[in-house]
């Protein structure tokens, strides 16, 4: 069906008025991606100048794409409803009027009395969870494996569902778990926060379930546990690989249950909560060991979320460094000079954003100008060449790859540009067969 007789069919009058009322920004589409109609939600919210762009492409209003999503290397939930006839989601980063933010898209097909698909809706909900652009606190990004994580998450924070954040040390598993409390309806109550990494049986105990007066050496006066403390909220479990085994099981119990008895104490309390777990530790291989309790594993688990290192969003290193030189020193205070990034680029950070902010506070302090240039930063050969061999190897690999494929002068000057010795340099590329 052509645009126009798309648009002037009765069925598609009567549903753009319809959607004009509609809260939430919605557009029509005809089966060739062109822009019918555009609701005033959509107008306040997407459009320039409060004007709907009808008769565009969408991919290129919403992408600056001048090509269908699917063939620019995204999702395109609109081949995929043609395809499928059955409504479609996906998240997407949207060009705005205040620049790139991340955009749940869900696509619904509209089909004529043939069962043949004659035009589509398309339901936009901006992700408030996290930012395409820099910020000052939350989640930021815009790399694909970014994006993945985020979807799943912007479909779990609403449910009360058990969620497992799983990824390596320091991947922002705590800001993810408060961007799952945040997007829930549990988000005016509070977020409590165990840490539970080198926690004996007996200290666990006490600052999850709390105890009573004199339930032992040193108890002088009545503590509630963080347990009754998220009664309302969300509890999040942060390293729960590190749970005693001995522990597991009072632990199964409060999850099952919502009840408990503080140490040294007859009574049972309840707590209504939100679980929320993560971990860097390979939990389903405990389990196989016998040092993780299966049965609690199911119970944790309910919805996994896989973090990606800071390795797997390389692309997301601007932004991340944008945003914390604004957490460190304030919006506006610190640049950092092309060459520095560049030299970060090199880096694997086993530590992931965790290490990519040590970095920055360091070479912040160096900066006297404010900004930040290459020999401020932290050399990134050098930082994990005091890593095990076998923990480095590979990523160091990639790294003096990486560098001997992209730079043109000489080896002498590639030394000097990584900030090493010619001989260091030699011993390196020797040390990896390179």
């Amino acid at each position: 069906m052509s645009e126009l007789a798309a648009a002037n069919h009765p069925a598609i009058l009567a549903l753009i008025s319809y959607l004009e009322h509609d809260p939430l920004p919605c557009i029509v589409l005809d089966t060739d991606y062109n822009i019918l109609a555009a609701n005033a939600a959509y107008r306040r919210q997407f459009a320039a100048e409060n004007r709907a762009p009808l008769g565009e492409k969408c991919h290129r209003v919403s992408h600056h794409y001048a090509v269908p999503c699917d063939q620019a290397g995204e999702h395109c939930p609109l081949r995929k409803a043609w395809d499928s006839k059955a409504p479609e989601r996906v998240l997407h980063i949207h060009h705005t009027p205040r620049g790139p933010e991340h955009v749940d898209v869900e696509l619904r097909p509209i089909l004529d009395e043939r069962g043949r698909v004659v035009a589509f809706v398309e339901r936009l909900t901006t992700v408030t969870l996290a930012s395409a652009q820099p910020q000052q606190q939350g989640l930021v990004g815009q790399s694909a494996a970014f994006k993945t994580a985020l979807a799943s998450l912007q479909r779990a924070a609403p449910a009360q569902i058990p969620v497992l954040l799983q990824g390596e040390s320091g991947t922002g598993k705590e800001l993810f778990a408060r961007a799952v409390h945040l997007g829930s309806p549990r988000s005016s109550g509070p977020l409590v926060v165990v840490d539970c990494t080198g926690l004996t049986e007996s200290l666990f105990e006490s600052e999850l379930f709390g105890y009573e007066k004199g339930a032992f050496t040193g108890a002088t006066q009545r503590k509630i546990g963080l347990a009754e403390a998220a009664h309302g909220g969300t509890l999040f479990l942060d390293e729960i690989g590190e749970v005693p085994l001995a522990m597991q099981v009072k632990l199964l119990r409060l999850i099952e249950t919502g009840s408990f008895r503080p140490v040294g104490s007859l009574r049972t309390v309840h707590s209504d909560f939100r679980l929320i777990c993560a971990t860097h530790k390979p939990l389903k291989s405990m389990v196989a060991d016998g040092s993780f309790r299966e049965d609690l594993y199911y119970r944790i688990s309910g919805f996994p979320i896989r973090l990606p290192s800071l390795r797997d969003r390389v692309e997301d290193l601007p932004l991340l460094i944008d945003s914390l030189l604004q957490r460190i020193a304030g919006k506006g205070q610190a640049q950092i000079d092309p060459q520095a990034i560049e030299r970060l680029s090199l880096h694997p950070f086993p530590g992931n954003i965790r290490e990519l902010r040590n970095v920055l506070e360091r070479a912040w302090l160096f900066a006297d100008d404010g900004i930040i240039r290459a020999e401020h930063v932290l050399d990134p050969i050098d930082v994990i060449s005091n890593r095990p061999s076998h923990e480095r190897t590979a990523p160091e690999l990639g790294a003096l790859a990486h560098a001997l494929n992209n730079f043109k002068g000489s080896r002498k000057a590639l030394a000097r540009e990584l900030g090493m010795s010619e001989r260091t340099l030699y011993r390196r590329l020797k040390d990896l067969e390179l």
